[in-house]
């Protein structure tokens, strides 16, 4: 009889058991349970720091006993904390640490709080690796614990090796799939054609098919990041939604294109820590300053998934609708041949005129209209930015 326990038809079913495991530790990651990170002799019980309480903290500190557990933070976080790191680092938390100063230390602009930083090792790292994918806070309480500890927990803990950890994002890409596709007629007169993908991440990328693009020339093509509040609400705070609309009447004028619609919302920080930013934002940083505040990169967007999705659509050749050099050098790294760049250009507004601001002078973004309708209204802010005299 054929090896069902981790032979051929284990396999096909499952995986490799090490994409099992980051499957499973995302999960519960998401759900705000402790996994076990391994990496070589170091084992870890790690618990993110989202949605910590008083209760939460009271009953990890018991599992974890007698290891006093740390927490560990991005070396950006670090140095907004004013602590020197060019890696992830550790900070021992005494027993009166409670949650509110652990939440204030991950999340707020500032903290009173002083601590000992201490390198994070590999398996702290791979831990804010599976955090950040998780798109929750990029934080994690930490303690060293064994596999015979381990093996007594009941309900069981999973087990996710850190190496796993920073392969799992290839091997996503690599698991795409098309789950399914249909003809969809928009109001404003342009006839696509969805074709939905799936990852291993549970994510749902949309390839928004405009018109029969010609794939044997440039085809023009608009990566598009998810933005629930430009997007479906016509925020004002940024330019998604406009750049979405003019994206399709681009493509339509040019009897075909290809909207990639990608699960990266707020530069891929997902939809809560966007918005914290917008809150750190209110209080008066810049959109590149509030992400790299919490301790994230200004750009967590990873466009693997874009050259796949082209890939697997027979799309090797394009003109990339963009304003973002960033894009233009991440596919042509990966082997699409841009053949040139479309700008997108929208409207300026009062709510959006500091973000596209910090997009033109700190992110690189190509927004030459967005220079001009500075030079007509200066402000303070602008001119400490220096996109005008």
């Amino acid at each position: 009889m054929p090896n069902n326990h981790g032979g051929t038809t284990g396999s096909i079913l499952f995986g490799t058991r090490e994409q099992v495991g980051v499957g499973r530790g995302l999960a519960e990651f998401r759900a705000g349970r402790p996994v076990v990170v391994k990496s070589g002799s170091e084992t870890l019980l790690c618990l993110p720091v989202e949605g910590l309480t008083k209760d939460r903290l009271t009953a990890f500190r018991a599992l974890c006993a007698p290891i006093a557990p740390r927490l560990v933070l991005t070396s950006l976080r670090a140095r907004s904390l004013g602590i020197e790191a060019e890696e992830p680092v550790a900070l021992e938390l005494m027993s009166d640490v409670d949650a509110n100063t652990i939440l204030a230390l991950v999340a707020d602009a500032t903290s009173n709080h002083v601590f000992v930083p201490e390198v994070a090792g590999p398996a702290a790292i791979a831990a804010i690796d599976l955090v950040k994918f998780a798109q929750v806070l990029p934080a994690v309480l930490v303690a060293e614990t064994t596999s015979t500890m381990v093996d007594a927990f009941n309900p069981s803990i999973i087990t996710v090796e850190a190496g796993a950890v920073t392969r799992f994002r290839e091997k996503a890409t690599q698991s795409l799939t098309i789950a399914g596709e249909a003809h969809v007629p928009l109001n404003s007169g342009v006839r696509t054609r969805f074709v939905v993908f799936r990852d291993a991440f549970g994510d749902d990328p949309v390839a928004v098919i405009v018109g029969t693009p010609d794939l044997s020339k440039p085809v023009p093509v608009r990566i598009h990041s998810a933005c629930l509040t430009g997007d479906v609400f016509g925020s004002r705070r940024c330019d998604c939604g406009d750049q979405l609309k003019l994206a399709l009447a681009r493509l339509q004028e040019a009897d075909g294109g290809i909207i990639l619609y990608l699960a990266q919302e707020g530069r891929g920080v997902g939809l809560a820590n966007k918005m914290r930013t917008y809150k750190l934002q209110d209080d008066g940083l810049d959109t590149v300053d509030a992400n790299t505040t919490l301790g994230f990169d200004d750009d967590e967007r990873d466009y693997g998934i874009a050259v796949r999705m082209l890939q697997m659509l027979g799309c090797n050749r394009v003109v990339l609708l963009t304003n973002n050099p960033a894009k233009l050098d991440g596919l042509t790294k990966a082997g699409i041949e841009i053949v040139g760049r479309m700008p997108i250009e929208t409207p300026v507004n009062s709510d959006n005129r500091r973000y596209l601001t910090a997009k033109a002078s700190r992110a690189g973004h190509q927004l030459r209209h967005v220079i001009a309708s500075l030079a007509d209204t200066p402000n303070d802010d602008e001119r400490e930015a220096g996109l005008v005299p």
